[in-house]
């Protein structure tokens, strides 16, 4: 017996030794020159010596004791037990040991399952749409560079690039997962330096839509969620090394084809459909947001200089909104009020039909109407963002502008209302819920928030007071009283806030009371839960919210407006993408209705469209346009 032999059955004799680096490698135990493994063709990395085998008839060739038992067979029905080649890993309990073919399979299988989440998170694109099968078959030529250099690096520099690779390609995975949701409800990706505080909005509307239980358990899934995508990415691109450095001529050779097939595909410009075969989405998507990142930390001197700029700043207060003196001037915001409900097939007849409805109701009362188009700065979401840009004069686009805006001095157009000392400047917001600092940024004198309109009835999903009771109960507060000087309001309905469901309805306004009737109304509206799983149906809840706020906020004109009353109101931002189909434009339409048709004389070379409704092709202009244009308007020059 040759001390090659000996040493190999002294070895697998020793439990809690060394295990060898592939778990798959098993040898012949009638075979004492180790060789290849029948089973799965590997051999075993031993080189043949001719002094490290014997002559069974040279009693001079071994020169160790001759006495070591011979291996034995296990008896039938036991599995074996290691073999003298290095058997499989004992594993957990010994089960790699006891069921060596299991223990491969679940191997490969590990392994396996470890390219696919690697492959996935470097080609998985960060738009739902976009997720489609040719995505998924491309080769990412960052997945053959980064192969390339785990080959090349030593031992311990290959091991940390590994666990910091498989570490940033989970953050970026996330990062994509991110960008599905923000597309989803904002058309627009996750900024890495500006949009931190919407998480704290999310959560908030989580709360808000499903109660606290719902909120815990979302935030908690997603939290899980995150920590087993990092760990998993960072397991994955782990083991996938160790499987390359221990097969390194078989990987240096498939990095090399696979490189050489990207070249070939990328100059050819080979695709599967529209999909191309070789990307670097990855590069390109992080290379995007490095600049995004860069252009935001610029964002906040660019509008410091913008800001600084005011056509009105000077103006002595006598010559503030002449145009308007002795009229009570409403500022009016519908939640979500986009130009899809007015353009989209599925949607435009019946919006129409209302806006029709309204439009002659409201001449039939004695009032005249004029509509256009403006650009918001979001859509989506973000209507505070929409609010600030119309009152301020300065495009609100991200949060970081806003909290500039709201800390420093600039006067928006409830402040120079508020300035002119000619009106008395009010809000009703029933969407806030809780303190509002900013709200004396706006320059008002009394703000009635959710908790002090008077409304004891149920909340309908995210909105807190039903629209027909806001306007109700701003005439109860304000409007309707007696001996009182002008106001000027600015007014947030909230009830075509997503998610649409339930939804309130209009009633007669003289049954409103203190609200008490909307719960019979909600239990008789649909489930949030049931309509948002087809798209169909939250469209048309969509578009019936939209039609009870324009009904709401039409027939309280109707109801109580004089001749001195003058209402502007518009949409904030468009829906999501939901109920947009895809559109990523942000037009919104605005609307100015009065008694007294010099007001809307005072507009007439404007060009907006007669009635409820903007035409089409009716003029376009960003949000941030519209108050210097109506200061001008309605100014002593107007």
């Amino acid at each position: 017996m040759s001390l090659f032999t000996r040493s190999r059955q002294l070895s697998d004799t020793t439990e809690g030794r060394a295990e060898p680096d592939d778990d798959t490698a098993t040898a012949n135990p009638e075979d004492r020159t180790a060789t290849a493994n029948p089973e799965d063709g590997t051999a075993a990395d031993i080189p043949e010596d001719d002094s490290a085998t014997a002559d069974p008839k040279d009693d001079t060739a071994a020169d160790g004791p001759q006495s070591a038992p011979p291996a034995q067979e296990p008896p039938s029905g036991q599995p074996p037990e290691a073999t003298p080649s290095g058997a499989a890993k004992p594993g957990w309990f010994g089960w790699r040991r006891h069921y060596p073919r299991t223990a491969r399979g679940v191997s490969i299988g590990t392994t396996v399952s470890a390219g696919a989440l690697v492959l996935f998170a470097l080609l998985m694109p960060n738009r739902i749409e976009r997720l489609e099968f040719p995505s998924f078959v491309r080769i990412p030529a960052e997945g053959v560079l980064l192969a390339g250099l785990l080959l090349a690096l030593p031992p311990k520099p290959r091991r940390i690039t590994a666990v910091v690779t498989g570490v940033f390609l989970g953050l970026v995975t996330v990062l994509k997962f991110v960008d599905m949701g923000f597309y989803q409800i904002l058309a627009r990706p996750f900024d890495l330096v500006l949009d931190w505080i919407l998480v704290e909005n999310a959560t908030d509307f989580l709360r808000e839509t499903f109660g606290r239980t719902g909120q815990v358990l979302a935030v908690t899934g997603v939290i899980v969620l995150f920590v087993a995508l990092l760990v998993l990415t960072t397991l994955a691109v782990v083991r996938l090394t160790n499987l390359m450095t221990r097969h390194r001529p078989a990987a240096g050779r498939t990095v090399l084809m696979l490189g050489t097939a990207w070249i070939t595909c990328m100059t050819l410009g080979v695709q599967i459909g529209t999909v191309p075969i070789a990307t670097k989405g990855t590069a390109e998507f992080i290379g995007n947001r490095v600049d995004a990142v860069r252009a935001g930390l610029q964002d906040a001197r660019i509008f410091d200089k913008q800001a600084a700029v005011d056509a009105f700043a000077k103006t002595p207060p006598d010559q503030l909104l002449t145009g308007l003196r002795g009229k009570d001037v409403l500022f009016t915001f519908i939640e979500s009020y986009g130009r899809v409900a007015i353009d989209d097939p599925a949607m435009a007849r019946q919006t129409d039909a209302v806006l029709k409805e309204g439009t002659g109701r409201l001449k039939a009362a004695g009032f005249e109407s004029r509509s256009g188009w403006l650009r918001s700065p979001v859509t989506g979401a973000g209507s505070w963002l929409a609010h600030s840009t119309f009152l301020s004069g300065l495009w609100i686009k991200n949060q970081q502008r806003y909290r500039s805006l709201t800390t420093s001095d600039r006067m928006t157009l409830t402040k120079y209302f508020g300035k002119s000392g000619a009106w008395r400047t009010v809000g009703i917001v029933p969407g806030v819920r809780r303190a509002w600092p900013e709200g004396k940024f706006f320059g008002l004198d009394h703000i009635y928030d959710s908790e002090n309109l008077g409304y004891h009835g149920p909340y309908f999903s995210w909105t807190p007071v039903p629209d027909q009771f806001s306007m109700e109960a701003f005439q109860r507060l304000e409007h309707g009283k007696k001996d009182r000087e002008p106001i000027m309001a600015e007014i947030i309905l909230a009830s075509s806030h997503n998610p649409w469901s339930p939804i309130a309805r209009m009633i007669d306004w003289d049954d409103l009371g203190d609200g008490s009737v909307f719960h019979r109304i909600k239990k008789e509206g649909t489930d949030p839960a049931e309509v948002w799983k087809d798209p169909e149906k939250v469209r048309t809840e969509y578009r019936r919210a939209i039609e009870y706020s324009l009904r709401s906020l039409t027939e309280w004109v109707e109801r109580y407006g004089d001749e001195d009353t003058v209402v502007v109101f518009l949409g904030d931002h468009q829906p999501v993408p939901t109920v947009t189909a895809g559109d990523t434009g942000k037009d919104v339409p605005v609307t100015i209705v009065a008694h007294d048709k010099r007001v809307l004389d005072r507009v007439a070379g404007w060009g907006w469209t007669d009635g409820l409704k903007p035409a089409g092709d009716a003029p376009r202009w960003g949000m941030d346009q519209f108050r210097d244009r109506f200061m001008t308007a309605y100014g002593p020059q107007g």
